[in-house]
């Protein structure tokens, strides 16, 4: 019988705040939270911020040091949390009204000799021979250019001409939370989302570990186009034309799979399987697919799957804007008849299905734990829900590479016939909704809509509920789908589905007599939701995901009453610890497990044997026991 790949942690941050215990989830759906949880929902973004600092005997003073109560707080700080979350202006200096830093090539016509001075560490090595160099003091030189034409390059600044961004909330920096030394952001922000992922699920690592075979555990986690900010490929790239030098971490920092490396060597210990998928807009699922195969066919019983990116850097923002994909400051301003564009206007850039003009770049880190259902059940873990599979589909021949294809009507077709199978077909109708990948670009809102009508049309739904998460925090690349995952898990939780606020109106050319769309949370009670990805290159994706109450339904008919039973009463314990956990956090209060150096192991200390290798600090050695469904040759003679 396979496993079920159930999910019981997950963790991370983006525009909205922190993952676990459905923080930015309930930070897209504010308005409609009773006030005791938007108060606890402010208080937690405001104390992440560092607008509020809770102290050890329970009290709150503000960002001055001033003792204040949790109410006057939340009061006092509820503006600046709403206009410092989400997609708003960039709050890069280098995006501001002075420009962004740049160079241009020119040539100077010299009508006579220049002279200037220069310190000799200055000096390139290799001078042009009718350049002439004079010797003022051992640190000094003085050099004589002769009159003619010179090649230079000139300083200037350009106009950013896109400002909009989702970006990680105003004041929250994850590198300061532990011994970050020249980490790119986004690993940084993966060692602070895997963090937060354990602590969500209330199990502590080491306990579970040593329940394990260490080969029985497995991290797939990546990004779509690595670390391209000065900590990593983006700093290494441009070291000869800004006269910087390269350093030793630059490269290996800016691999892709550097979020798994990362978790494998400094958070969880991990020797089981690793890598990442890289599948542009679709990353975060193909790598939750590596982890749901993996369970499915026992051959991991515990995964962390996620993605991490940091895309916000001037060279990733222009190549976008490049490529005409990203919504600008002029296609903005002509999109609503503008002369200026206010913190508002950038407020609402993005517009999933609405009339719009290209999509606003985000940053986010999203993790999943999974974990096989059985072993869920003995742990007492938490059930937010579970994966059954991932479909994922090129779309054959292309003109454009970064076309929208066919690929995705397969995804979907698949996924809704596999809810349909398993839940039935009022289920299907009635009880599932579609999470978009929705980038708010005009190509995107017609192929998506159209893809969706197709796939209802086809299983007789009419009335099909659309949301769309990059409304509030953005396109954060690769890990896009695990914004839209997160969500969902929200959206399971609280029985409310975001709406797209910035839908003024559907525009006329997107597909909607099957589907609905909203502008305001929608409360809605889920068996399954619909995670879907379109990225460029074909990279087309649509995972399934069921609801808790689901999931336990299902293991009830696999283990039977009593088994279920015993999981919710060793379910306490579990809860206990992750509300200790969420108790912390919504306080400002967070210490990533970060363990460098630590435990450090090269070879010579293991104990190996012929079917099994002992490992000096795991419980359980790695059993050497493998599967062969080929056969065997006798080669004639046996050994004794």
């Amino acid at each position: 019988m396979s496993h079920l790949p159930v999910i019981v942690g997950m963790g991370g941050v983006n525009p909205a705040g922190r993952t676990s215990g459905h923080q930015a989830f309930r930070r897209t759906v504010l308005d409609a939270l009773p006030d005791d949880d938007q108060a606890q929902t402010l208080l937690g973004l405001a104390a992440m911020m560092r607008l509020a600092d809770a102290q050890d005997d329970g009290t709150w003073h503000d960002a001055q040091g001033h003792p204040l109560d949790a109410a006057t707080l939340v009061e006092r700080t509820r503006q600046r949390v709403l206009d410092h979350t989400l997609i708003r202006r960039i709050e890069d200096p280098r995006f501001n009204a002075e420009g962004l830093p740049a160079n241009r090539r020119a040539t100077l016509a010299l009508d006579a000799p220049l002279t200037f001075r220069v310190r000799r560490r200055q000096l390139p090595d290799d001078l042009p021979p009718t350049w002439q160099v004079r010797e003022l003091d051992r640190r000094h030189l003085e050099v004589t250019v002769p009159a003619g034409e010179m090649d230079v390059m000139l300083p200037e600044t350009r106009p950013a001409q896109v400002r909009a961004a989702g970006q990680l909330p105003s004041g929250f920096e994850p590198s300061h939370f532990y011994r970050s030394v020249h980490h790119p952001r986004g690993l940084s922000m993966a060692i602070f989302a895997a963090s937060d992922c354990l602590g969500d699920s209330g199990l502590t690592w080491d306990e579970l570990r040593d329940r394990l075979d260490p080969d029985q555990v497995a991290v797939y986690a990546g990004n779509s186009i690595g670390q391209l900010d000065d900590e990593g490929w983006g700093g290494l790239l441009k070291s000869f034309v800004s006269g910087k030098r390269a350093t030793s971490k630059q490269m290996p920092l800016g691999y892709g799979q550097m979020p798994a490396d990362f978790l494998n060597a400094y958070v969880l210990g991990s020797v089981g399987g690793t890598g990442a998928a890289l599948g542009a807009c679709a990353s975060f699922l193909y790598n939750l697919r590596l982890g749901v195969d993996d369970i499915r066919a026992g051959r991991r019983r515990v995964v962390m799957v996620g993605t991490s990116d940091a895309p916000i850097t001037p060279e990733i923002v222009e190549g976008f804007r490049a490529m005409g994909a990203l919504a600008d400051d002029d296609s903005l301003r002509a999109l609503d008849a503008l002369e200026l564009l206010t913190d508002a206007d950038y407020q609402r850039a993005c517009r999933p299905f609405a009339r719009n003009c290209g999509f606003t770049m985000g940053e986010s880190s999203q993790f999943l734990m999974l974990m096989d259902d059985s072993l869920a059940l003995e742990v007492g873990a938490e059930l937010l829900g579970s994966v059954p599979e991932v479909f994922v589909n090129a779309d054959g021949w292309k003109r454009s590479i970064s076309a929208p294809g066919i690929g995705n009507y397969i995804t979907l077709g698949k996924a809704a016939s596999l809810v349909r199978d398993m839940l039935g077909k009022h289920a299907l109708r009635h009880r599932t909704f579609l999470h978009a990948h929705g980038t708010s670009t005009p190509k995107n809102r017609v192929t998506e809509s159209h893809v969706f009508d197709l796939v209802a049309r086809a299983h007789g739904i009419e009335d099909w509920p659309v949301t769309a998460i990059k409304a509030f925090v953005g396109h954060s690349q690769g890990g896009a789908a695990g914004d839209q995952l997160a969500s969902a898990l929200g959206s399971f939780a609280h029985g409310l589905l975001p709406g797209i606020p910035t839908l003024d109106a559907v525009a006329d050319d997107v597909h909607t007599d099957r589907l609905r769309f909203f502008r305001d949370p929608y409360a809605f009670e889920a068996d399954a939701a619909f995670i879907n990805a379109k990225g460029f290159g074909g990279n087309n994706a649509t995972g399934v995901v069921l609801s808790p109450g689901v999931t336990e339904r299902l293991l009830t008919a696999r283990h039977g009453a009593a088994a279920m039973a015993d999981w919710r009463a060793r379910r306490e314990a579990t809860r206990e610890t992750a509300a200790a956990y969420y108790h912390d956090a919504d306080r400002g209060h967070f210490a990533p497990r970060y363990r460098f150096g630590e435990g450090v192991l090269e070879g010579p200390e293991l104990d190996v044997g012929d079917d099994a290798i002992q490992i000096p600090g795991y419980a359980k050695p790695v059993s050497l026991a493998v599967d062969n469904p080929f056969g065997r040759l006798d080669d004639g003679e046996e050994d004794s």
